[in-house]
């Protein structure tokens, strides 16, 4: 069987560059340079988890390791694990009868799982707990037959995989926009979820609006956008006034990544771009900017941030103070199917993911 990669694209050719004398020049910078440098910031519990189990297989099993989707919404996260011997697929049917599939850190529906089950595939669900714990609530209250508003981006995959737990009982809702359009069968038996990784202050603005059209709307048991995207989004609401510039680091597809530049221009940044890598960054930014702030999605590597300030630093922003909001230490154990594997082969070097124990490099 001939199976289809999924299609990564690759860094652009670095292209000349105007020197800072040059950028100086044309729009004179009144003050000192400085970067604001957002933390927490980077690598989440449930991204480094998800990034451990692919490389963990790889040692054990050997190559080549399937994963369906990208294991995490990075491009040199993905292309560094295809280096290694790591396979990304679309969809469980293009993996070889009998071979070892990892299910991304965004989760999957009961399909896709009895998918992998009729083609007798091997599988590692690497699953966020945090999104594992809103597919549970999905389940829950569709027994209780609740309908059950699930507020996400519709073709996301962590939305597909929630609304696959309970398709019959769940709307997906977009965003504000998309309020007036939803129809209940029982409003006192309505209740609302959230994709993990969306912007708090829409998701409540969404929520807002459905409790005037339903008010015995009920919330989740607990909160379902995750602690990282929030401390994210709060990290680059405060830098975000001072900041004549802020630069994300993250991929297109990072949900997270791209509310970050939504949060940073809609709390007082006079600009905002998002950047896979270093030669990105249009050195035109720089302009008449003092203040840049600097900040990554969940799951971006540290190295990739080091690199944009390195780039800054050649520009004279070499000033970085760090703009702590929160501090994180969660951790998450690997996937069930994975810690049997590693104990009975004595590797006892990860059996955890979790911020602060990724190498930055």
């Amino acid at each position: 069987m001939t199976s289809s990669a999924v299609s990564i694209p690759m860094p652009s050719v670095p292209r000349r560059r105007r020197t800072p004398e040059e950028v100086l020049a044309t729009a004179p910078v009144s003050g000192p340079k400085r970067v604001l440098l957002a933390a927490p910031r980077g690598y989440c519990a449930g991204v480094d988890r998800a990034v451990i189990a692919v490389e963990k297989a790889l040692e054990h099993y050997g190559p080549p390791v399937y994963v369906r989707k990208q294991i995490v919404h990075n491009v040199h996260v993905v292309t560094s694990l295809e280096e290694k011997g790591a396979i990304f697929v679309e969809e469980t049917d293009e993996v070889p009868e009998g071979a070892l599939v990892i299910f991304s850190a965004h989760g999957v529906s009961p399909a896709v799982v009895q998918s992998a089950e009729d083609r007798g595939l091997r599988t590692i669900d690497a699953t966020c707990p945090l999104v594992t714990k809103v597919h549970r609530e999905a389940v829950r209250f569709a027994k209780e037959d609740y309908d059950i508003l699930l507020i996400g981006h519709d073709g996301h995959e962590e939305v597909e995989g929630t609304a696959g737990e309970a398709p019959d009982h769940i709307q997906i809702i977009n965003g504000p926009h998309e309020v007036d359009k939803v129809k209940v069968r029982n409003p006192e038996k309505t209740i609302w979820l959230s994709q993990t990784t969306l912007s708090v202050d829409e998701t409540m603005e969404t929520v807002r609006m459905l409790k005037e059209r339903f008010p015995t709307l009920q919330d989740p048991p607990s909160d379902d956008i995750c602690y990282a995207t929030t401390n994210r989004q709060v990290a680059i609401k405060k830098i975000a006034p001072q900041a004549d510039l802020v630069i994300v680091v993250g991929s297109a597809n990072s949900s997270n990544s791209v509310r970050l530049v939504e949060v940073a221009l809609e709390y007082g940044a006079k600009a905002s771009y998002r950047v896979d890598f270093a030669n990105e960054v249009d050195e035109s930014w720089f302009e008449g900017v003092a203040t840049v702030g600097v900040t990554s999605g969940a799951s971006v590597p540290e190295v990739l941030v080091q690199d944009v300030l390195r780039l800054l630093a050649d520009y004279g922003y070499g000033a970085v103070e760090e703009v702590v909001t929160a501090e994180e230490d969660l951790l998450f154990s690997l996937p069930k199917e994975l810690r049997a594997t590693l104990k009975e082969a004595g590797d006892v070097t990860r059996a955890l993911g979790g911020r602060g124990n990724r190498p930055t490099s």
